[in-house]
């Protein structure tokens, strides 16, 4: 009977999900506020946390990107918080190049230390979820995570969420933490299938008042493909100008290469309708969550054939880019321990030219034409070329 009872909870969140996620009408973001795009090279996107000042160096570096996202912790060490540290890094970039768009990190979920905001909060009662034992650190066992069926807290979020995005030299949300909710596995058993559907529905409130306060100016890029769901979040990213794209190498519920193979035809469908995707692949690791990123960096250190690795992911977007897809190839989201960054490979500056049309799959054998360039891609060998013309 318990099996019975936790599959029909399952099915009905997951149900849940994807009807808040379809039916819902959202404002979105108008195109002429996305990130500048070209097909003249490959396109690129920045994605990186520094708990210190960036250099002058670093800040001419990110100003060559057309769209960066600032982690959590970004400068809170030298600045004071995770706020003032983004809003000094985001206005140097902006002083350089004031087309770069810049995000600001918020998880929708994971509370982390080093925002300002954490102040207000301490003074919420009840703010975070608890299990059936009454810990509150309910994340990995170490981390706290919002109630979002309390108002209070869903106004706090907000509410500092907008007062740094009202500033001029942030363009918008990142956010993260949006497949933890969707989940239907996830935090259930702790807190309960009725707690979590509240909990999703918390988080549907937030999204769409989010969009209606900041406005068609601002962007809300999230965490939110993945094809673990049986629509692969395409409804759930209704709610957003884009996705980020990471962990799209599982093996959840299917085979890896089905798996991947999944994901890619979301990618591709939600780039074709417009959508902002940052697509962002770890070189030596699959990096699942950016909320998850510490653990992963040390794992995601480059080794072996890492042009191997990051040919294959370059193929892999490839196949899947559209106007307004960025690429991001890292080993870590920390400044301070990546070997890539101030970096830029070769291939980043070879004539890549718009595509001929959309790739053509020949079971898990993917190949597409571009201008100046011929990708094909094996994800059954895990296998990429890039004949460059």
């Amino acid at each position: 009977m318990r099996r019975i009872l936790s599959y029909l909870a399952t099915a009905l969140l997951t149900a849940l999900t994807s009807l808040l996620g379809a039916e819902r009408p959202y404002l979105k973001s108008s195109q002429e506020h996305f990130p500048a795009f070209s097909w003249d090279r490959v396109p690129r996107y920045m994605h990186i946390r520094k708990d210190t000042a960036f250099t002058d160096e670093e800040i001419s570096y990110l100003a060559t990107f057309p769209l960066v996202t600032f982690e959590k912790s970004t400068g809170n060490k030298d600045s004071g918080s995770t706020e003032a540290g983004t809003l000094k890094a985001a206005r140097a970039v902006k002083a350089i190049n004031p087309a770069t768009k810049i995000l600001y990190y918020r998880n929708v979920i994971v509370h982390y230390s080093g925002y300002a905001a954490n102040t207000a909060l301490a003074e919420i009662p009840d703010a975070f979820l608890k299990g059936k034992t009454g810990s509150a650190k309910l994340v990995r066992n170490r981390v706290q995570a919002y109630d979002l069926t309390s108002k209070t807290v869903r106004d706090w979020w907000l509410s500092n969420a907008k007062q740094v995005c009202d500033d001029p030299a942030i363009d918008g949300l990142f956010l993260d933490g949006v497949v933890k909710i969707l989940e239907p596995a996830f935090l259930r058993n702790e807190i309960g299938a009725e707690k979590k559907a509240a909990e999703l529905a918390g988080y549907e409130t937030l999204m769409a008042a989010a969009r209606q306060q900041l406005g068609p100016k601002k962007l809300m890029v999230a965490n939110v493909l993945r094809a673990r769901f049986p629509d692969s979040g395409l409804g759930a990213l209704r709610a957003f100008d884009g996705s980020y794209i990471e962990g799209f190498e599982g093996e959840v519920g299917m085979s890896k290469k089905d798996y991947v193979a999944k994901g890619i035809a979301a990618i591709q469908t939600a780039a074709q309708q417009g959508s902002i995707i940052a697509f962002t692949c770890g070189l030596g690791g699959n990096l699942q969550d950016a909320d998850e990123a510490s653990r992963s960096e040390a794992e995601a250190q480059p080794s072996g054939r890492t042009g191997d690795r990051s040919t294959y992911m370059l193929a892999m977007f490839l196949i899947c880019a559209e106007r307004f897809s960025y690429f991001d190839l890292k080993d870590g989201y920390d400044a301070k321990q990546s070997k890539l960054w101030l970096t830029r490979a070769a291939e980043y500056d070879r004539p890549l030219g718009a595509p001929k049309g959309p790739a053509v799959r020949s079971g898990y054998t993917y190949t597409r034409e571009f201008a100046h360039a011929s990708v094909r891609l094996d994800i059954e060998k895990q296998t990429g070329s890039i004949k460059w013309q």
